[in-house]
């Protein structure tokens, strides 16, 4: 209340009576708190059901200022409030030109308000409500409205491989491994992964080899181990050795060969913006990294 009585005395010069339109939903709960300090103070209100109505559009916090620029846009002559306000250079940029009010300054932090759901799926929609805001999109456009729940289930989908383990998925066999002691290749495996550097897509194939040492597993497996790896967000290098290291670790093989090819879009959608670059690791491990002649052979067989 300390925020919402601050912005009260600082409206209380503006013609009477105002009129307040609440920003969805946040700017709800802050209207209200807004109203009943401006009550104290004797200053007449109104809530209004458009933000054209409005002498005031109220919102509980400024954060990029994509909200403020859009509500200003549609209502040049009204004037955005808000509890808390923070100087981010987004915001700032807008406010220059467009004057705004705020009860306290607020830090970087991220802030949680008594009136938000602290469900953590609610919580991750408000974070993407808050990013369109950022780029300056308006979360209430008709084909806007679902996409922080759609956004939130694609995530949850993209890293589910921090859920598992390399053990529950590769169960191991004995028999049919009798004798067998030469290369056993799964190639170009598709997979599709998320870089921890710009949360951009980057995907390929993959092919992975072993020498079996009395042990084999399902072929399918192979493609399940690179699949839990690569939902997670990765650098291609670790996912190439990630795989390399789980398949030595659990199958105790004479040799171990990964190769992955991939295309990066945090390279090819910005930066250098270069289309087509195809990037290469490869991680060996026994026999095919101490052997030159178990090495070319697998290279050569991942043609």
């Amino acid at each position: 209340m300390e925020a919402a009585n601050v912005l009260a005395k600082a409206l209380k010069k503006r013609k009477t009576p105002l009129a307040l339109y609440p920003v969805p939903r946040g700017g709800v709960p802050a209207c209200y708190a807004l109203g009943a300090c401006l009550t104290e103070l004797g200053i007449r209100w109104t809530i209004v059901s458009s933000p054209q109505a409005a002498t005031h559009i109220v919102d509980d916090l400024v954060d990029s200022g994509g909200t403020s620029a859009y509500y200003q846009s549609i209502n040049p002559a009204a004037q955005f409030v808000s509890l808390f306000v923070k100087n981010t250079k987004g915001g700032n940029a807008i406010w220059l030109k467009q004057p705004h009010l705020c009860g306290l300054k607020a830090a970087n932090e991220w802030l949680i308000f008594p009136w938000e759901d602290h469900d953590e799926e609610v919580g991750i929609e408000d974070n993407v409500t808050r990013l369109l805001q950022y780029i300056g999109e308006d979360p209430e456009r008709g084909g806007l409205i679902e996409t922080p729940k759609r956004v939130a289930k694609a995530w949850d989908f993209w890293t589910s491989g921090y859920d598992k383990k390399p053990e529950d998925i590769l169960k191991v066999f004995e028999d049919g491994a009798e004798n067998y002691d030469e290369l056993v290749i799964v190639k170009d495996i598709p997979f599709y992964t998320h870089c921890e550097h710009h949360m951009a897509p980057f995907f390929g194939t993959a092919s992975i080899g072993y020498i079996p040492s009395g042990k084999i597993v399902g072929l399918s497996k192979l493609s399940r181990l690179l699949e839990m790896f690569a939902r997670r967000l990765q650098v291609q290098e670790r996912l190439t050795n990630q795989v390399a290291d789980a398949i030595e670790e659990h199958l105790k093989p004479l040799g171990v060969g990964v190769l992955i090819e991939a295309r990066h879009l945090c390279m090819e959608s910005r930066g250098i913006c270069q289309q087509g670059h195809m990037t290469r690791t490869c991680a060996v491990r026994g026999v095919l990294r101490t052997q030159e002649a178990s090495r070319a052979e697998f290279l050569s067989l991942t043609k």
